[in-house]
């Protein structure tokens, strides 16, 4: 009874503060194709997109989310840490905190523990490009997973026009299209990325923006990738965010657990 009230109140968060997408001081229109003006105004809607980007050192979250992979949903919490530019830490618990799945993602590597079946993979970063386009790398994941642009996507190259109230850049990395649609506040709304001669897709939707700290995020990220061979899908509700605080990135793999590949 007291591990379960235990559980029970560590499950307690504190109440998330909803934040309103007004329209931000840059107004976001359409831009006249014209030789003399349009580069000057799409540059400078760039950069007022760039200076709402979430800067941080560290960030850690807790998510309630529901994982379907191949079509196989289940509902976990999972707990995001992130190291800027080194490393993404991730636990996935199931009923009870009963943790089910450990992963570590660095520029470099991969790393899965499996704890229901006692297994683990290590893997070059490359491995996920069995999920995705080789185009992706780690600053990408790290910026969806906070609500970010992708830092290609905001290159002075960027088509930019205007829908609505929001702001839509199209562009193409190699064989990657990709679509970013920002709100009026000028923070990122979808971002969306295809290659249709692979038949890979990763489709990101970011929703109900919270304050966190001096900061605003999405505190629902929705992650979705398709390829050939299967498709994985992420829905994930921030219940708890920290910036800049302490962060550990624990992955002991027990003598018991067999490799796999």
């Amino acid at each position: 009874m007291v591990f379960c009230l235990l559980a029970l109140y560590s499950c307690k968060t504190r109440k998330q503060l909803p934040v309103s997408r007004k329209a931000d001081t840059v107004a976001i229109k359409p831009v006249p194709v014209t030789v003399t003006n349009y580069d000057s105004i799409r540059l400078a809607q760039i950069n007022a997109i760039k200076l709402k980007q979430v800067d941080f050192n560290t960030f850690s979250g807790k998510a309630a989310a529901k994982l379907n992979i191949d079509g196989k949903e289940d509902a976990v919490t999972m707990i995001v840490r992130i190291k800027k530019d080194k490393e993404i830490w991730i636990s996935v618990t199931a009923v009870l905190g009963l943790e089910i799945g450990r992963a570590v993602i660095t520029p470099d590597s991969l790393k899965v523990m499996n704890r229901l079946e006692s297994s683990y993979l290590k893997k070059p970063f490359s491995y996920i490009y069995q999920y995705s386009s080789e185009q992706v790398n780690y600053k990408m994941l790290e910026s969806l997973l906070i609500g970010n642009a992708i830092p290609e996507i905001l290159a002075n190259s960027t088509d930019l026009q205007a829908s609505n109230a929001d702001m839509v850049l199209n562009g193409k990395l190699q064989e990657l299209v990709y679509r970013l649609i920002v709100g009026p506040d000028l923070r990122v709304s979808k971002t969306t990325m295809t290659n249709e001669a692979a038949g890979q897709s990763i489709d990101v939707a970011n929703a109900q923006f919270i304050q966190s700290g001096a900061r605003v995020i999405p505190s629902q990220v929705t992650l979705s990738t398709a390829t050939k061979s299967g498709s994985i899908k992420v829905d994930m509700h921030y219940t708890k965010t920290e910036f800049d605080g302490a962060v550990e990135f624990p992955f002991t793999i027990p003598a018991r657990f067999t490799p796999i590949n």
